[in-house]
């Protein structure tokens, strides 16, 4: 039994060495991650609307519900909504988590929209080469507004870019500045201003320089410990960035276009199934991109006109009028679908449809509408001549020997008979019209009866 025991000790000792250092590569690990936490990134590259809000306010959620160390939020943005920027920036105020807003990468910019939210953070940074500001409101083509100070859209904007500053402690009268004069900063004039908290390479200079920090959220106060923090990337889900691709003008303005001229096809000529579904379709598509912008409804219900007389053209006799004035109405239509003619918005940027699209876009629903519409009336052309066959006794004239099968002509049209009773009928010789069985004619000689009985008996 002791030597045993004596055998089996080295092996005890061995087990219990790696037990020790299984638990110690394990405490340290813990003490890593304990030290640096994690962070959690958002990006956001593109206009501010509902779909990049909730983007930004799911971010900040999921931050508060992880307990991680900071939500990280890249920005890039030439603005957007008034409302979805409200959003956006109260959501940042009021989280619970510290949030850093990252203008980011070199040569990005946070203008009008992007100034609101960037202020809004708990810590706001910007990358080398990029900018911040104009937020003045302009117009819908982006030419300068008359009086935009004593705007009551202006002046509230800068009663909000006021609040911000007083919340996180920045230069309020260089923040208000970029709404009442359309002021811009580099990122070393926006540190020297205070406007931001300092300039990061990237991202992970900026979590050497965060930590340490002490940021105040809603629960109170909390110090970063970011150095050597891991980083989490938190992206948009597919429907929210299928939703993303569509809130553009452009791609809105299409689809618009194609669903109304298939859906106006549809309707004129029911049964056709295929333009039906495809008008659904894009129209459903068009309505959720539009949902997503500043539209003006006047200008989607002049597309749709303009659409519905392109059409209508080719079913009344109007010489044109009726073509002339849909081209006219698609045209101003796509030239109003996001012009804005009421209070003027600080944060949106210059929205339009490209005349690269909206001429060349005319031209083609046109010319379509033309090709599909002449298709329609050739065919309803074709199906009129298959039903204007000769009445039963018309007469003509066999162009072949029905033999018993051949061709004659009634008037000035060629038609397909048979001879009825099977009597072999010459080429030149007078026939009557005695059937018909679809658009073959069943003929007698002219000079018979419709009945050979009725013939024989009278012979008799």
């Amino acid at each position: 039994m002791v030597k045993l025991r004596r055998r089996s000790l080295p092996r005890v000792l061995l087990l219990f060495c790696f037990a020790t250092a299984f638990l110690l590569g394990l405490a340290g690990q813990a003490m890593a991650q304990g030290e640096g936490g994690e962070v959690l990134v958002a990006e956001v590259d593109g206009i501010i609307n509902p779909v990049s809000q909730r983007y930004i306010t799911r971010a900040i959620e999921r931050g508060e519900r992880d307990g991680v160390e900071a939500v990280i939020i890249l920005l890039d943005t030439p603005g957007g909504l008034l409302s979805s920027t409200r959003e956006a920036f109260e959501g940042l105020l009021n989280a619970e988590v510290p949030t850093v807003v990252f203008v980011s990468p070199r040569g990005a910019q946070a203008a009008s929209a992007g100034t609101f939210i960037t202020a809004a953070a708990n810590f706001a940074v910007m990358a080398p080469g990029s900018s911040i500001g104009a937020a003045t409101p302009v117009g819908s083509g982006g030419e300068e507004l008359p009086d935009t100070i004593k705007s009551k859209a202006t002046n509230a904007a800068a009663a909000d870019m006021r609040a911000i500053a007083a919340e996180r402690g920045r230069n309020a009268e260089a923040l208000e500045s970029t709404v009442l004069e359309a002021e811009s900063f580099s990122a070393e004039e926006a540190v020297e201003l205070r406007v931001v908290d300092f300039i990061a390479e990237d991202v992970n200079d900026l979590l050497l320089k965060l930590d340490g920090m002490t940021a105040t959220v809603a629960g109170g106060e909390r110090t970063l410990e970011t150095r050597g923090a891991s980083t989490r990337r938190l992206n948009m889900s597919l429907i929210d960035r299928f939703l993303y691709i569509l809130a553009d003008p452009n791609i809105s303005f299409i689809l618009l276009s194609v669903g109304g001229l298939a859906v106006v096809v549809e309707i004129l000529n029911p049964g056709l199934i295929f333009p039906g579904l495809t008008g659904v379709l894009c129209l459903t598509l068009a309505f959720m991109s539009l949902g997503n912008l500043p539209v003006n409804w006047a200008g989607a219900a002049l597309i749709l006109l303009g659409v519905a007389l392109i059409v209508a053209e080719f079913y009344v006799a109007g010489f044109g009028i009726l073509g002339i004035g849909g081209i006219v109405s698609f045209i101003i239509g796509g030239l109003l679908l996001f012009a804005h003619f009421g209070s003027p918005s600080p944060t949106e940027p210059s929205l339009g449809v490209s005349l690269w699209v909206l001429i060349p876009l005319a031209a083609v629903v046109a010319a379509v509408g033309l090709w599909v519409m002449m298709t329609i009336v050739r065919q309803h052309k074709v199906e009129r001549v298959l039903d204007m066959s000769p009445e039963i006794g018309s007469e003509g004239v066999a162009t072949t020997d029905l033999d018993p099968r051949g061709t004659v002509r009634l008037n000035t049209q060629i038609w397909t008979a048979y001879s009825k009773y099977g009597s072999i009928v010459h080429s030149g010789e007078a026939v009557r019209v005695v059937a018909k069985e679809g658009a073959v004619l069943a003929v007698v000689p002219a000079r018979e009866p419709d009945n050979p009985t009725s013939l024989t008996e009278r012979d008799g």
